[in-house]
């Protein structure tokens, strides 16, 4: 089974243009975040969504522009250090920024906690616990109140790193609910052919994508292009080792998509006829034995 593909909106410059052809190309997801396009993301996400009123929406709690940071001090959420960080998850930001998003969206079905691990906030393992433990229990208040549809953990090197584990998170999520109906619902991490390791682990049974399936939870895989780089490592013959006859950009993400525990597998493209284009690759998965070929290629080159 491949993992479905929605849209992910960083580095994305017309928001708005990519998601009027990806949500009418029949995406499932629109995950994006405050600080993404310059902090105007969502604005350019508002009418379109409107307009698509069953789309399932994904955004981001930590992360803020410079503009949104001097908002957030005027309104005496955050002190001038804390603005001049850049990301802050202490719980009277966290229902700010949320406010801020649902007014402009109108909606979230998951609100991710973005990038916990951030150095910027110098927190060693348990500190950094104790503070996703008050970042969940914030945002349990607004699912329980039905006002967002659940929350979840996007990160870049949290579960590499082991910062924390998915039975951690859930563990946390239970503590911050007070019991076991929490309302921890996704998880969101880079899944690519060049940040594999998650990759191997799941084709190999284990690692955080079977943890989160176990947990129940939507897995997201992010940054499937590895931000374009991977574009220059998608040589002729890698790309028909993959498969023959796709582009190299359909060829990274029908790997990436073919990850076993994956749900949804994000990508940034802006055109109808990109977006078709990794359609029609992702139409047809890649067996856990053909993935497994590919990841065991690139492993010995």
């Amino acid at each position: 089974m491949t993992a479905a593909l929605s849209l992910g909106t960083y580095r994305v410059r017309a928001v708005g243009q990519a998601a009027r052809a990806a949500l009418a190309a029949g995406s499932p997801w629109v995950d994006t975040a405050p600080n993404y396009a310059h902090g105007y993301a969502h604005e350019g996400l508002r009418s379109v969504l409107r307009t698509y009123p069953t789309v399932q929406v994904a955004t981001k709690t930590g992360f803020f522009t410079g503009k949104q940071g001097h908002a957030a001090q005027a309104e005496k959420v955050l002190s001038r250090e804390e603005a001049a960080r850049g990301h802050s998850l202490a719980p009277h930001f966290v229902r700010w920024q949320t406010e801020r998003s649902l007014a402009v969206l109108g909606r979230a079905d998951i609100v991710f906690v973005h990038n916990p691990e951030h150095h910027g906030h110098g927190l060693d393992r348990a500190a950094l616990h104790g503070r996703l433990r008050e970042t969940f229990a914030a945002l349990e208040e607004y699912a329980q109140a039905g006002r967002i549809g659940g929350y979840g953990v996007a990160t870049w090197s949290g579960l590499t790193s082991e910062a924390f584990t998915v039975p951690e998170l859930l563990t946390l999520a239970r503590q911050a609910a007070g019991s076991a109906e929490h309302h921890l619902t996704g998880l969101q991490m880079p899944v690519s052919l060049i940040m594999d390791d998650l990759m191997r682990q799941a084709l190999n049974g284990v690692g955080p994508l079977m943890d989160a399936k176990d947990g129940g939870l939507i897995t997201f895989g992010s940054a499937p292009l590895h931000g374009g780089e991977l574009l220059s490592a998608m040589t002729p013959e890698l790309v028909d080792f993959i498969r023959p006859g796709l582009s190299p950009a359909a060829a990274a993400l029908l790997a990436a998509g073919s990850c076993p525990g994956l749900d949804v597998v994000l990508t940034s493209a802006s055109t109808r006829e990109h977006w078709d284009d990794a359609a029609k690759a992702l139409a047809a998965p890649l067996t856990a034995r053909e993935l497994r070929k590919v990841t065991d290629e690139l492993s010995s080159e």
